[in-house]
């Protein structure tokens, strides 16, 4: 009869494989702090342990719950077992520029961009970080898009934030929403507020977002880039510690044009594209819940996607509760978590935390800085 030790509780998990690295758990170090409580023969011992996930938004977790907790009760002598799953946000950070770090305590930064307005970025932007967020991390969103930003529109929250002094400076403190920190020129300026700035100025309000504001410990910050590839754009790619980029686009031919180029502006710095996403792909009437209408035509972003060897990270379809909500300040997974859109940006968190996972196990890449600015 084996004997019930740490070694026969590992073996035991061993089988359950993590598809992403293609490795078992046990292997991966996933598993911490076996205990065996109460040994003895009549009745039986409980086993607990936790499985440490690398994020908070792996979405297996349930099932490597479920099997762990199968495979250990099936040892002799085992009466239950008691598995708590627990998260270490693995971070992937470029280089630090020449004069200090950025962002030090923001893990992975997400850059959610499009090659022009109109398809939905923002809302994208919002509800990804919204979905992570309910996943148990913690996460924050910058409004980088200086001349139209939506950030306060969209949560909701419109109040000027606050400063607090930090040795020899003054720190900006983000307003909070959602659970989320959120930082944006529109909390600084009132809706009729024409921005007219200059390049230069641009590049200097997005390092103070970058470098002033104190953002603190945070597992992800999705940061809503201007449309193009404008000033706001590449000083975000020159400045901030870019984890990997996410292209959104529609399914028509002038969005797919243009989230091409949006791309190739990454690619250029190096910066990783974790994937392109379809917004509004296709309407489903609540009336005909078998029909599927692709208004504004179809499989746009599975092609450009696959034209330019990236992941197709999903669809997301059109919702008439998106538009309501994110004019009352309340998001789809806030107003109808349980529609299909809150779902599709549920699934579309997921996929997104599980590639910086991967990419946070390699060798980052060295981002290219070296951007000549047009005059």
């Amino acid at each position: 009869m084996t004997s019930l030790n740490e070694a026969a509780v590992l073996d035991a998990l061993r089988p359950i494989i993590d598809p992403d690295f293609g490795k078992s758990i046990v292997d991966l170090g996933f598993v911490k702090n076996i205990q065996i409580d109460g040994s003895t023969e009549s009745d039986g011992s409980t086993v607990s342990f936790q499985i440490e996930l690398t994020t908070p938004a792996c979405p297996v977790k349930e099932e490597f719950q479920r099997q762990a907790k199968e495979r250990v009760e099936a040892l002799p002598g085992v009466e239950r077992a008691e598995v708590a799953m627990t998260a270490n946000t693995r971070g992937r950070r470029g280089p630090a520029p020449q004069d200090g770090p950025i962002l030090p305590g923001v893990k992975n930064t997400i850059a959610v961009a499009s090659g022009k307005g109109g398809v939905g970025k923002s809302t994208t932007a919002v509800n990804l970080a919204l979905a992570l967020q309910a996943s148990g991390a913690s996460v924050g969103i910058l409004d980088a898009d200086v001349y139209g930003p939506s950030l306060p529109l969209l949560t909701g929250v419109n109040q000027r934030p606050e400063t607090a002094k930090e040795g020899d400076t003054n720190k900006i403190i983000p307003i909070e929403g959602y659970g989320l920190k959120l930082m944006s020129m529109g909390f600084f300026v009132t809706e009729n507020s024409p921005v007219v700035w200059r390049g230069p100025m641009v590049h200097g309000l997005i390092r103070q977002f970058l470098v002033d504001v104190e953002w603190g410990e945070l597992d992800y910050l999705v940061i809503d880039l201007p449309p193009g590839t404008g000033d706001a754009a590449l000083t975000l790619t020159q400045q901030a510690p870019l984890a990997g980029a996410v292209i959104v686009t529609t399914a028509n031919d002038l969005s797919v044009i243009d989230a091409r180029k949006s791309l190739k502006m990454f690619e250029k710095v190096d910066v990783p594209i974790l994937g392109i996403v379809e917004n509004m792909a296709y309407f489903v009437p609540p009336d005909l819940p078998d029909r599927k209408y692709h208004i504004f035509g179809k499989d746009g972003g599975k092609r450009v996607a696959d034209e330019l060897g990236v992941d197709f990270l999903g669809e997301i379809p059109i919702d008439p509760r998106v538009v309501e909500g994110g004019d009352e300040g309340r998001p789809i997974l806030i107003h109808a978590p349980d529609s299909d859109a809150a779902e599709a940006f549920r699934a579309l968190s997921g996929s997104i935390a599980r590639k910086l996972s991967m990419l946070a196990a390699q060798t980052p890449a060295i981002a290219d800085a070296n951007i000549t600015w047009a005059s």
